[in-house]
C-alpha cells in the first residue's frame, strides 16, 4: 500500500474549542497562509466553509494550478493507450475558505472491461458536484459512530469486543479489544476468504462467517490493514443502538453535519451524479454505476462497516472541517473535542510506517503528500478516493477519482493524492527569515539541487551561518560542504537549534513534521581559497514540501567574505530558486 511519491510535510494534533481572544485572533491573522506557522487547537467552533479562491485563503495559486494541469493529463490516454483514471473532481480549504475547486474528465466513460468508449452523447463528464463511491473511507464513518458509542457510555475502547458481541469470540478472539479492531492491530486477516459474495448464500450466513474469522496473528503482535475489523465495529454499532448502520450514519453524523449527498446506497434519483465504478463480470454485475463497488459490502446489502457510503468532495470537506472545529459544524456537535483529540493520537508507535488514530490514518506521505507528518489525518478508498486533514495550517484536501473505471488493473493514482495535496502545502507561504527573498528546493524523487558560493579567501577558519526550513521525509537530506578545487566536496559538520532540530553536531540535516526555521552554524577549516556549497538530495519514494535556505553569512576572524542578504545573485544555483516574500 505504500506505493506513490511526491512530496511530504507536517500535520500534528488540536486542542481547545473556545472563539479565540485578540491574542488568538492575531495569531490567526499572522498564520493565514502560512506553512511556517503552525496553527495551534481547533479552529473556531463556528469556522463554516465558504467559497473563495486562493487568493482569499492567502495562497499561492501557481502550486494548484500546477496541479490541475496534472491532473487534467491524467485523465488523458498516455503510452499505455488509456488515461490513470477516467476522471477526477477535487477540492482544497484552508481556514475555511474553499480554494480550489477542479473537475475533469468523465464519470461515465467506458462500455466494458477493455476499455471501449462510449459514444460521446453517452459520456457523463465529472462535476464538482459528481457523487462517488468513496470505498474504504466509509470506515470513518464507521469509527466516529463507535467514538459516539464511547461518548455516551455504551462502549469502553479497551474493552475486548465480545462484551458487546459475545458471538465473535469464537476462534480465541475473546482478547480483541475494540481499539485494536480501530486501529488495525487486532491479528484478523485483511479479507474474509472466501469472499462472502462467492462463499456463503445470503446475508446472515456471510455476517456469521465475519464474525467466525480466525485469528492470522496473536492481538496486538502486527499491523495489518483489514476490513474485517470495520465490518465487525459496524455490527457492534448496530446492535448496540438497535438500528442499521446506515440509519446511525445519517441520524448521527451526516444529517446533522448537512452531508446531503452522502449516505448508503443512493437513491435512483441521483444516478444521473454518481461516477461509474469498475464494470465485473465475477460477480456478474456488468459496469457497476450506484451500487457499492466493493463486492463483500454489496453482499451485505450495500451497508457495511468497512465499505459502501456514496459522497462528494463539497460533502466530505464538511466532515474535515468538523474533525477542525473538534466535533461541530454549524453548531451541530457530532463528537466532543477530547474525543477528536483522542482520535487523533498515534496508537501505532509500536509500528512505524503504520501510524493510525482510531478510524483515521496518520501520517501517510504515499497520499498526504506535502501534507503529511505526525498527526496529519486521513484515509483512502479503493475506488480512488482521498481525504487529508491538517490541523496545523486548518486545511483540507479531498480527491476523487473514478480509478477503477472500467478496470482496476490500470495502476496506482497515488502520485496524483500525493500531487493534490502537495499542491496545497506548496501554496501556503513560508517566509524568508531576513530580507526580501530566500533560496527554496521543490525537488521530486532521485533528485539533486546545489546551491554554491563563489570561491571565497579566507584568512583561517571560515564560520557559515545560515537559517533553513527543511520539510523532508528521513532519506532526504541536506548537507553543506566545501572544496579547494571546485571538483572534489567535503561534508562540514553542522550544529542547530530551534523547535524540532537534532541536538550536537550532525552531517546532514533532515526535518519533518515541526515546521519551523532552523538556524544553523558551521566552521570549515582554513585554506587559501574555499568554495561552501548547500547540496540537497532526495531518494526513490517520497520528497517532502522542500527546503529553503536563508540569511547565510560566511566570514573569517572579523571579515565578512559574504553576506547572502546582500549577494544573492553570486550563488551558483541548480535545482534552488530564488523566492520573494
Amino acid at each position: 500500500m505504500r506505493a506513490g511519491k511526491w512530496v511530504v510535510a507536517f500535520v500534528v494534533a488540536v486542542t481547545a474549542l473556545t472563539i479565540p481572544g485578540a491574542s488568538a485572533i492575531a495569531e490567526q491573522q499572522a498564520a493565514t497562509g502560512r506553512f511556517d506557522r503552525p496553527r495551534h487547537g481547533f479552529a473556531p467552533a463556528h469556522t463554516v466553509l465558504r467559497e473563495g479562491g486562493p487568493a482569499e485563503a492567502g495562497l499561492d495559486p501557481a502550486p494548484i494550478a500546477a496541479a490541475e494541469r496534472f491532473l487534467t493529463g491524467w485523465t488523458e490516454p498516455d503510452a499505455s493507450g488509456h488515461p490513470h483514471f477516467s476522471g477526477a473532481v477535487g477540492l482544497l480549504a484552508h481556514d475555511g475558505v474553499i480554494a480550489a475547486r477542479f473537475a475533469a474528465g468523465g464519470a461515465v466513460r467506458y462500455a466494458d472491461a477493455a476499455g471501449t468508449e462510449l459514444p460521446a452523447d453517452r459520456q457523463v463528464p465529472m462535476r464538482a458536484d459528481t457523487i462517488f463511491d468513496i470505498a474504504s473511507i466509509s470506515k470513518l464513518f464507521t469509527s466516529i459512530a463507535v467514538l459516539q458509542l464511547v461518548e455516551r457510555g455504551q462502549v469502553a475502547l479497551d474493552a475486548p469486543v465480545v462484551e458487546y458481541l459475545p458471538e465473535f469470540g469464537v476462534n480465541g478472539k475473546g482478547s480483541i479489544t475494540v481499539k485494536q479492531l480501530l486501529t488495525h492491530v487486532s491479528g484478523l486477516d485483511a479479507d474474509p476468504i472466501p469472499s462472502l459474495w462467492a462463499g456463503y448464500p445470503d446475508i446472515p450466513s456471510r455476517r456469521k462467517a465475519v464474525l467466525d474469522s480466525p485469528l492470522k496473528d496473536a492481538p496486538g503482535t502486527t499491523y495489518r490493514y483489514s476490513d474485517i475489523n470495520l465490518m465487525t465495529l459496524g455490527f457492534l454499532v448496530e446492535k448496540l443502538t438497535g438500528a442499521t448502520l446506515d440509519a446511525v450514519v445519517r441520524d448521527r453524523i451526516t444529517g446533522p453535519l448537512g452531508m446531503t449527498d452522502t449516505g448508503y446506497n443512493p437513491p435512483a434519483s441521483k444516478l444521473d451524479r454518481i461516477a461509474a465504478t469498475e464494470f465485473q463480470s465475477n460477480p456478474p454485475r456488468g459496469m457497476v454505476r450506484g451500487q457499492v463497488h466493493d463486492e463483500n459490502a454489496w453482499s451485505l446489502g450495500g451497508v457495511s462497516g468497512h465499505a459502501g457510503v456514496f459522497s462528494t468532495t463539497g460533502d466530505l470537506a464538511i466532515l474535515g472541517q468538523a474533525i477542525l472545529n473538534g466535533g461541530v459544524y454549524r453548531g451541530q456537535r457530532i463528537l466532543r473535542p477530547d474525543t477528536v483529540r483522542t482520535m487523533l493520537k498515534n496508537y501505532n508507535q509500536a509500528f512505524p510506517g503504520d501510524e493510525h488514530g482510531l478510524g483515521f490514518e496518520l501520517d501517510q506521505p504515499w497520499y498526504m503528500g506535502g501534507l503529511a507528518a505526525p498527526g496529519s489525518a486521513g484515509h483512502t478508498g479503493f475506488t480512488g478516493t482521498s481525504l487529508v486533514i491538517d490541523p496545523k495550517s486548518r486545511s483540507i484536501a479531498t480527491l476523487f477519482t473514478n480509478r477503477v473505471h472500467p478496470t482496476r488493473g490500470w495502476g496506482t493514482i497515488n502520485p496524483a493524492r500525493e500531487a493534490w495535496a502537495t499542491a496545497l502545502a506548496r501554496s501556503l507561504a513560508v517566509l524568508p527569515v531576513r530580507g526580501p527573498d530566500a533560496w527554496f528546493s521543490d525537488l521530486g524523487n532521485n533528485g539533486k539541487a546545489t546551491l554554491t558560493t563563489p570561491p571565497l579567501r579566507p584568512h583561517g577558519r571560515m564560520r557559515v551561518t545560515f537559517d533553513t526550513f527543511i520539510d523532508t521525509v528521513s532519506n532526504d537530506q541536506l548537507v553543506l560542504e566545501f572544496s579547494t578545487d571546485g571538483t572534489n566536496w567535503t561534508p562540514v559538520p553542522v550544529r542547530v537549534s530551534g523547535p524540532g532540530a537534532p541536538r550536537g553536531e550532525v552531517s546532514s540535516l533532515a526535518g519533518h513534521g515541526h515546521r519551523a526555521w532552523w538556524h544553523a552554524r558551521a566552521e570549515v577549516p582554513a585554506s587559501a581559497q574555499v568554495s561552501v556549497r548547500w547540496r540537497y538530495f532526495t531518494d526513490s519514494s517520497y520528497t517532502g514540501r522542500g527546503v529553503s535556505v536563508d540569511s547565510v553569512r560566511i566570514t573569517a576572524d572579523h571579515d565578512t567574505l559574504l553576506d547572502g542578504e546582500h549577494a544573492a545573485s553570486s550563488f551558483s544555483a541548480a535545482g534552488w530558486q530564488l523566492r520573494t516574500r
